[in-house]
C-alpha cells in the first residue's frame, strides 16, 4: 500500500480532515466504539486512520490492523469467485441452479396460507444463477418478521454450527421460496449458496477456493473464515447500539442474528457473511476492482466481466429496493453490490455508478469509477442507527478539489 499526501490525488488535506474529528466525535460522546478509515485514489492512499477503541471497557486503542467481522462485505468477495468460475465456462447465468444443486429443483413456492396451511406451488420459472446473484431468487434470511417463511429460517439448518456447507444449502432447499424467482428482490441467503456453488464447480472446499484464487494473489493475509490464534489480540470487540440509551453495549446475540464464534474455523463458511478482514485487505480487494479486475500483477477478473457484475441488474417494476424497512433510494443491484443508478436519490455526496456493500456490523466500502475513488470505513456496531456511514462518505467527496 502505498501512502500520498491528499493534495498528489486531488484532495485537501485540510478537508479530509474533517472525517477523523467527525468520527472521533462518536467515540467522545459515547456513541460508538472506534472506526478505521480508508480512501484512496487510483492506487494511492490519501487517507488511512484510525479513532477509538478495539476493546472500549479495557481502552484497548482502535489500530489500522485490527481484525473486524465484515458480515456482509463477504458477498461481493464470493460472486467475485462464482464469476471467475463463469468466466471458465463452468456455467451461464441464465440455468436453473438445480442443474449444480439438484435438490433445488424439488423447492416449492409459498403461494398463500389457508385453513389447511401453506399452499405450496411449483417454481415459475426455475431459479436460476443470475436470481441468485442478484437476490432475485425468492430465498430469505430469517431476520425479517413479515412472512412464515422467515420464522422457517430462524428454526432451519442455516442457524446450524455443526453442519457442512454441502448439509446448509440442501437443507434450505427444503424450505418455500418466498415468492417466485425473479418477481422480487429480497436480500437473502442467495450469496451462501452462490459460496456452495463455488465449491461444485471448482471442486474444491469453498475457503480453499477463496484462498487461492483471491486472497493469496491479492496479498490479503488476514481475511479468513475465523481468527487464527496469534491473531486474536488484533481483533475488535463487538458491540450493539442502543438507540434509547443513546450508547452502545457488548453484543452477545440475538433471536434473529445469532452471534458467531470467530476464533474457531467455520464448519461451513458462509459466502453470505462469514469473513474476517482488516481495513487494508480489503482495500486490496477495492483496489483491484477500481483498477478493472487487476492488481498486485495479478488479473483476478476481465474488465468485461466486472463491467457487467456492476450495472444494474433489477427491472424497474422492482425498484425501489428495501431491506424489510429501510429503503435503498437511488440504487439498484447488480451481481453481488449494490449500483447507484441516481446519486441524487440517495441522499449523500456520491457519483452515479457508484457500488459497494455493506455489513452488518456497520462496515461499509463503495468503489467510484467515475472519480476513480474509494472509501472504506470499519467498526463492529450491530444494530445500528447512526449515521456515520453517511457522514465519511459525505466527508470523503467534499473533500475533493481536483
Amino acid at each position: 500500500m502505498q501512502m500520498v499526501a491528499p493534495e498528489a490525488v486531488g484532495f485537501s488535506s485540510d478537508r479530509l480532515s474533517n472525517i477523523k474529528g467527525k468520527l472521533q466525535d462518536y467515540v467522545d460522546r459515547g456513541k460508538a466504539a472506534g472506526f478505521v478509515t480508508l480512501v484512496a485514489r487510483g492506487s494511492e492512499v490519501a487517507h488511512f486512520e484510525a479513532c477509538g477503541y478495539r476493546d472500549a471497557e479495557n481502552r484497548r486503542p482502535m489500530e489500522r490492523d485490527t481484525i473486524f467481522r465484515i458480515y456482509s462485505m463477504t458477498k461481493p468477495i464470493t460472486s467475485i469467485a462464482l464469476m471467475q468460475l463463469y468466466e471458465r465456462g463452468k456455467f451461464q447465468l441464465p440455468q436453473p441452479v438445480s442443474r449444480y444443486i439438484p435438490a433445488f429443483g424439488k423447492t416449492k413456492v409459498l403461494s398463500g396460507v389457508g385453513f389447511l396451511g401453506q399452499q405450496l406451488a411449483p417454481q415459475d420459472p426455475p431459479m436460476t444463477i443470475h436470481h441468485l446473484l442478484t437476490h432475485t431468487a425468492g430465498l430469505s434470511y430469517g431476520f425479517f418478521l413479515d412472512t412464515p417463511i422467515d420464522e422457517m429460517y430462524r428454526n432451519s439448518i442455516f442457524r446450524s454450527e455443526t453442519a457442512t456447507l454441502e448439509e446448509k444449502t440442501t437443507g434450505m432447499a427444503e424450505l418455500p421460496l418466498r415468492f417466485q424467482p425473479g418477481s422480487a428482490w429480497n436480500y437473502s441467503i442467495a450469496t451462501d449458496v452462490c459460496g456452495y456453488l463455488v465449491q461444485v464447480l471448482a471442486d474444491m472446499p469453498f475457503e480453499d477456493y477463496l484462498e487461492e484464487k483471491i486472497f493469496q494473489p491479492l496479498g490479503m493475509v488476514d481475511t479468513a473464515f475465523h481468527v487464527a490464534e496469534h491473531n486474536l489480540d488484533r481483533f475488535a470487540k463487538l458491540y450493539q447500539h442502543l438507540p434509547q440509551e443513546g450508547g452502545f453495549r457488548e453484543y452477545k446475540g440475538a433471536p434473529n442474528i445469532p452471534f458467531h464464534d470467530y476464533t474457531k474455523p467455520a464448519k461451513a463458511p458462509s459466502g453470505g457473511g462469514g469473513l474476517v478482514s482488516t481495513t487494508a485487505d480489503y482495500w486490496r480487494f477495492a483496489n483491484m476492482l477500481l483498477n478493472e479486475g487487476e492488481a498486485n500483477d495479478a488479473r483476478i477478473l476481465g474488465r468485461k466481466t466486472l463491467e457487467f457484475m456492476t450495472r444494474n441488474h433489477i427491472a424497474p417494476d422492482l425498484l425501489p429496493l428495501a431491506i424489510g424497512p429501510i429503503p435503498i433510494p437511488g440504487r439498484g443491484f447488480g451481481l453481488g453490490f449494490d449500483v447507484v443508478m441516481d446519486a441524487a436519490q440517495t441522499g449523500v455526496l456520491n457519483s452515479d455508478g457508484n457500488y459497494g456493500w455493506s455489513g452488518a456490523a456497520a462496515t461499509n466500502f463503495w468503489v467510484d469509477p467515475q472519480e476513480q475513488l474509494l472509501g472504506i470505513i470499519m467498526t463492529q456496531l450491530m444494530d445500528n442507527m447512526l449515521p456515520f456511514q453517511q457522514d465519511f462518505r459525505a466527508l470523503t467527496y467534499q473533500a475533493l478539489v481536483d
